[in-house]
């Protein structure tokens, strides 16, 4: 379902202390933003950011950088949080365009809830193929990290073997987030799943 725009959206974005503008002027150099060392951890398709804003207030040690391809979602976004966090960025930006804006400085990437693109034709599309995995790969310090939720079994099992073909170790999993002991901050999203009893799988993927 497609949101409506918000009448104020050019302003919201305009006057974000959140918002990055012109993010490809900071590749490689996101720490100067942050004023900090930290470990920079990044949503990919963060939404209206519910997730995003829960784990930079409850991990003020990390740097949480959040990006969406839709200026209206981010608007949406901005207009809900509460207060100013310092260690919270938001792009708006293409994930097909990461290498442009970013390099060797993220330590831990989040995928809740991508688009599955569950068509044959439409498989390099997904956040978890091949193509995105060697996107990945220039975006991350030594270590990777990759953390995904989503709902769809078809894209998570897709995701399982396109990361293991691509060197990762799960080194967690679960078929019913809910229900484990793994901690978990909700997006909007998973609120609206779990409502409906949907159950939601869950990775983490270390290389």
């Amino acid at each position: 379902m497609r949101l409506r725009n918000l009448k104020n959206k050019d302003v919201l974005l305009e006057e974000c202390s959140y918002l990055i503008h012109e993010p490809w002027e900071y590749k490689g150099k996101w720490h100067e933003v942050f004023q900090n060392c930290q470990p920079i951890h990044l949503e990919i398709g963060m939404g209206k950011g519910d997730f995003i804003y829960e784990m930079a207030l409850k991990n003020p040690d990390i740097n949480f950088i959040g990006i969406e391809k839709y200026s209206g979602v981010l608007a949406r976004a901005i207009k809900k949080y509460p207060q100013y966090l310092p260690n919270l960025r938001i792009v708006c930006l293409d994930a097909l365009k990461l290498e442009q804006v970013f390099a060797r400085e993220i330590t831990t990437i989040y995928l809740n809830f991508s688009d599955p693109w569950p068509k044959r034709r439409n498989q390099d599309r997904r956040l978890t193929s091949e193509v995105f995995l060697h996107v990945y790969d220039s975006l991350f310090q030594e270590k990777k990290q990759i953390i995904m939720k989503t709902d769809n079994l078809g894209l998570f099992a897709s995701s399982i073997v396109s990361l293991s073909k691509h060197g990762y170790i799960l080194e967690e999993i679960s078929f019913d987030l809910e229900h484990s002991l793994i901690p978990n901050v909700l997006t909007e999203y998973e609120k609206k799943f779990r409502s409906m009893g949907i159950k939601i799988n869950y990775l983490k993927a270390v290389l």
